[in-house]
């Protein structure tokens, strides 16, 4: 059974948190050289193996008692925060691109690109957090292939536009006021039980 609620605030706080990333930028580049569904494709399935691995992770944690699992998350929230807050802007990645145009170089060069960049990114980490804490892997993991799509379908189709209209800086502030309000009913249930 899904969870619409558990599957929207998973989309939100993921989405949000993806958008300032260094993927979104490397799916506008090869978005920008490539045919956009080939390079959309190598991403989405990339995408989707960091999920299962990040809803993998979560799972692992269910098994730590409820109160020490919820002062775990709530400190990995803040952590996420602070990461988006004080990170430093980063200049444009060079993409390395495929060479010739087919469906499978150039499908092949997204997946690889965001499978080595995504591992272990604050997405991947925040994923795990949300399938901890509510114990629903099928919605989180829906909510959160879900918002990573649809930043990789943005920045590839459209992402210069986006930053056109919404500045960078706050789409990252409201990614860490997500984070922070989590962490808060995290910590919350730490201490109250």
């Amino acid at each position: 059974m899904i969870n619409f609620t558990i599957l929207a605030i998973t989309f939100g706080v993921v989405f949000l948190a993806e958008l300032p990333d260094k993927t979104a930028l490397a799916g506008l580049m090869l978005g920008t050289r490539y045919k956009a569904s080939y390079v959309f494709v190598g991403v989405a399935a990339a995408f989707a193996v960091h999920v299962a691995l990040a809803i993998a992770l979560g799972s692992v944690l269910t098994l730590i008692p409820h109160r020490l699992l919820q002062g775990i998350v709530g400190l990995l929230f803040l952590a996420g925060a602070a990461m988006l807050l004080f990170k430093k802007d980063e200049g444009e990645e060079e993409v390395k691109a495929p060479s010739d145009q087919s469906f499978w170089k150039v499908a092949g060069a997204g997946f690889m690109l965001i499978l080595v960049a995504e591992f272990g990114d604050l997405t991947q980490i925040m994923t795990a957090n949300l399938a901890a804490r509510y114990d629903d892997p099928v919605s989180v993991g829906i909510g959160a292939v879900l918002a990573l799509w649809a930043v990789a379908g943005l920045g590839i189709l459209g992402g210069r536009t986006l930053m056109k209209y919404v500045p960078l800086r706050l789409i990252t502030k409201v990614a860490a006021c997500l984070m922070i309000a989590l962490a808060g009913f995290s910590l919350y249930e730490a201490i109250v039980g």
